[in-house]
């Protein structure tokens, strides 16, 4: 262990950080590829699922808005190539979502009743618990065009489009699909306690366990949940907030009978352009994921991810505002971490958009003690591990 010198980081970017980018990228390549041809086959067999190809500006549901793609072919023009379902939670755990085909027009629905029914159709005598702040309900209705099949009792209940009964079906067709597209030595379905759908994809370095989501992608408005920005803040401009929120969100089918909202697009735009005023930030935030995997919370199904740092990214960068906040490594990066330090020991990390949810509410404690109490000693003492 040596001393933290700006020539250490700089070693530990090459020698670490570098190599991880490098094994990361050619794994995402390699499961894209896999899940390209395992979604193709499921959008053959299915319409209501598209490939993950067609996610963002490649929807098939705004083919027909040319105001709404120009506007997005301007905003990603001249950015680094990414792929817009793919998310790296870590490097041996991926989130990808599917977008599905046939709802589009969507509008927030302003009454509220009660739902008396299980996800599989039959009566309850009591209501079920309303949505948590980063979740809702979806009613077919709220689109102005969707497909019948999105009437149908297998997705269906009482006009409200069910998640488990979407991953019910969903399931079903990746299992199919990995037959018939001669994928059973590269997939393997996973176990899962719940209804979320999981698969270990072989690539050539390591296995890679994905959880694929399908999704509803709304191009085409804000959450009213989501109330940002908050007042009087100097981060992100004016500009960038506007194009943010131009970019809408999307409702991903990750539990029972709520749907979470994600923004995907959104944080993406944030974490392009962090540094144009010459700082930092990016650098503080590859090395502290670096940290994180290395030292800090290592394994296979870490309880802090990548998002969890990211959000830690946002909300420090909206504290500390001015470039010269960013301008010296050493002190921009010992604030970032003693901002996760406190989130992982108070156990409370607020969502970047929607503030009243904690991304740490169902994290296991012990683990996040563990990680405080590494993150504390590197705090007292810090150093990088260069072997």
């Amino acid at each position: 262990m040596k001393p933290f010198t700006d020539e250490d980081v700089e070693i530990y970017i090459q020698s670490k950080v570098e190599q991880r980018h490098y094994l990361v990228s050619k794994a995402v390549e390699e499961v894209q590829k896999i899940i390209q041809q395992l979604t193709a086959e499921i959008s053959y067999k299915a319409t209501r699922f598209q490939a993950i190809s067609n996610s963002g500006i490649h929807n098939e549901n705004i083919k027909d808005q040319p105001a709404l793609l120009a506007k997005w072919s301007a905003m990603l023009r001249g950015k680094r190539p990414f792929h817009p379902s793919i998310q790296v939670l870590a490097p041996s755990q991926f989130l990808i979502t599917v977008p599905l085909r046939g709802l589009t027009g969507y509008r927030e629905c302003q009454v509220r009743h009660w739902r008396y029914y299980t996800v599989h159709g039959a009566k309850l005598l009591s209501s079920v618990r309303d949505p948590e702040e980063l979740h809702q309900w979806l009613e077919v209705e709220q689109f102005s065009k969707s497909l019948q099949q999105w009437h149908e009792t297998d997705v269906n209940v009482e006009g409200d489009l069910v998640p488990a009964k979407v991953l019910i079906v969903f399931r079903e067709l990746v299992e199919k699909s990995i037959i018939s597209c001669n994928l059973s030595n590269k997939v393997t379905m996973l176990e899962s306690f719940s209804s979320v759908v999981r698969v270990a994809v072989e690539t050539s370095e390591s296995q890679v366990e994905v959880e694929l989501v399908p999704a509803v992608e709304i191009p085409t408005c804000w959450p009213q949940k989501a109330r940002w920005p908050r007042c009087l803040k100097r981060w992100p401009s004016q500009e960038k907030v506007q194009c943010i929120k131009s970019l809408g969100f999307d409702l991903l089918a990750r539990s029972n009978y709520h749907w979470q909202l994600c923004f995907s697009r959104a944080e993406r735009i944030l974490m392009e352009g962090l540094d144009e005023d010459g700082g930092c930030r990016m650098k503080c935030f590859r090395v502290m994921r670096q940290m994180k995997e290395d030292v800090w919370c290592a394994g296979n199904k870490p309880v802090i991810t990548a998002y969890h740092l990211q959000t830690v990214l946002f909300w420090t960068c909206e504290k500390y505002p001015r470039t010269k906040d960013w301008r010296c490594f050493p002190e921009a990066f010992l604030r970032l971490v003693q901002k996760l330090h406190k989130c992982v020991s108070q156990h409370f990390l607020k969502h970047y958009f929607v503030k009243n949810t904690n991304l740490l509410k169902y994290a296991n404690t012990s683990d996040l003690d563990l990680v405080a109490s590494k993150l504390a000693v590197f705090l007292e003492n810090p150093v990088f591990c260069l072997d």
